[in-house]
């Protein structure tokens, strides 16, 4: 999709297609006003005769106005005035961009970035509307033999609209961040799309490599079973045991700050398939375990986006990978093994695997000396009892990064919730034969899940991310979402600024 950046007004643009917003209670926007007027009236009219409720969503073609350029106005319902919110303006997005692309429009010009939402600006709008456009034209059907049909004439190239030409230059810059987002979104969800048999250990590492040749500022490393074991990695190690594909932990190096500055790390986990192992998981929905790698999607997600923005900050993504499978060799209920940190572990449950790849990544970290650290899971079902699929969790041992990272999720329309990390919750992780066992029982599970991690994560700033109830969605609509790539972009952002 091409996106470009004008400022002129609706009845004046040469196009296949002009999309302006009315509201609820026959209220025009300032776009819909000049269409109306220049056409005599004809929204208005449409609008009183009761053709047009000005509903969310609501979408109404209308064609050859009077005195306009354009081939095609889409008017596109907004909800009351008053109450157009970000989630408004993104419900109106997807219904435009949904109705173009079928109507065998190519170019549309889009006047909804005009439109009032209270705390945003321009460009604000415009990186909104360009992900929003991504995200609704998003299709992964390249596993289907028999695709599905495409549009006969898709939407290529979208215009949005700025009130100012003074607008323009910030307007080109937050429509080149919204594009590099995007595509870190896909590829996202590309990869937890991608079913477990082909998304292995050795596929994501391959896949790091494909971005190096793609990116010249990006580095690549990947250590082996064997450079894991001469580090002293048991944790990691013991998830891949039951597994015929061996674990992986990859390295991205991205330097485009100053070389002195210490960088920003992603860890992200990436049990590429997730059975339980012994502590085998409920036969039902187990085939979204493939998901489980969610976290590690969304470390490639990042760094796409970093590198295609060619942001001057450094930042290093790791992604911890290992399949979690029943196997002769697998870890049992009982067994003990040492972290990288020297800390032993009682694996009480081999299905708290994602804590394991985790806390040993945690550790090979700190040679980085970094300025934060953040690691992106889908840890917990825990999570999805305590904020369902509407918010991921964030804890940590810093409260600026903390609140940093809820700034940007609330910017990002992202949303993150901070869940305490009290001390009191510790004890629950008291083991009788080993330093800690790997799960605190079913009270506060989330909870108990970062404490674990903050055991090996004392040396720097950090937080921790469960998107457990983010990272996919289920039922008919079944897919990766490419969250948290936007919240974590954000943050990113205005560091980098």
């Amino acid at each position: 999709m091409e996106f470009a950046i004008k400022s002129g007004t609706p009845e004046k643009q040469r196009s296949a297609c002009v999309i302006v917003g009315v509201f609820q209670s026959k209220r025009l926007s300032t776009a819909a006003k000049a269409i109306d007027q220049a056409s005599e009236g004809m929204i208005g009219a449409l609008m009183r005769r009761g053709d047009l409720t000005g509903d969310l969503g609501q979408t109404l073609w209308l064609y050859n106005l009077p005195n306009t350029l354009c081939d095609r106005v889409l008017v596109v319902g907004c909800g009351r005035e008053r109450e157009f919110d970000e989630k408004a303006l993104q419900k109106a997005t997807v219904a435009a961009v949904r109705a173009v692309n079928a109507s065998g429009a190519t170019e549309a010009v889009s006047y909804l970035t005009e439109l009032a939402v209270k705390g945003a600006d321009s460009a604000w709008k415009i990186r909104q509307t360009v992900i929003h456009t991504e995200d609704a034209l998003y299709r992964f059907d390249q596993l289907k033999s028999e695709k599905k049909p495409e549009a006969k004439r898709p939407l290529k190239k979208i215009v949005l609209n700025v009130p100012t030409r003074r607008e323009l230059m910030k307007g080109e810059q937050a429509a080149r961040e919204g594009m590099a987002i995007a595509a870190g979104m896909k590829r996202a969800k590309d990869l937890a799309n991608l079913p477990g048999n082909i998304c292995t250990p050795t596929y994501l590492a391959e896949e790091a490599q494909r971005l190096k040749k793609t990116f010249r500022k990006l580095k690549v490393e990947v250590l082996e079973e064997t450079d894991m074991e001469k580090l002293g990695m048991g944790a990691l190690l013991s998830v891949s045991k039951g597994s015929e594909q061996p674990a992986k932990l990859i390295t991205m190096d991205y330097r485009g700050g100053d070389k002195n500055a210490r960088p920003v790390v992603l860890v992200g986990k990436g049990i590429t398939f997730d059975t339980g192992g012994i502590s085998i998981k409920p036969g039902a929905a187990m085939d979204e375990m493939k998901f489980d790698m969610g976290g590690a999607a969304s470390v490639f997600g990042v760094i796409t986006a970093v590198c295609e923005l060619q942001l001057p900050i450094n930042i290093v993504g790791v992604v911890a990978a290992a399949e979690n499978m029943p196997d002769g060799r697998a870890s049992k209920p009982g067994d003990i093994v040492t972290t990288m940190s020297g800390q032993t572990v009682e694996i009480l449950n081999t299905d708290a695997e994602g804590r394991l790849v985790l806390c040993d990544a945690l550790t090979s970290v700190e040679k980085y000396h970094p300025a934060a650290v953040v690691d992106i899971a889908t840890l917990t079902g825990a999570c999805i009892i305590a904020l369902g699929h509407v918010a991921s969790a964030v804890l940590g041992n810093h409260s600026p990064l903390v609140n940093d990272l809820l700034t940007a999720g609330k910017d990002a329309v992202d949303p993150a919730w901070e869940l305490p990390l009290w001390d009191d919750y510790q004890e629950q992780l008291d083991s009788n034969f080993a330093d800690m066992a790997n799960i605190g029982g079913r009270p506060a599970g989330s909870i108990t899940a970062a404490c674990f991690l903050s055991r090996f994560a004392k040396k720097y700033h950090w937080a921790h991310m469960d998107i457990a109830g983010t990272a996919w969605k289920s039922g008919k609509d079944k897919g990766a979402t490419g969250r948290p790539v936007p919240l974590l972009m954000s943050w990113l952002l205005k560091r980098a600024h």
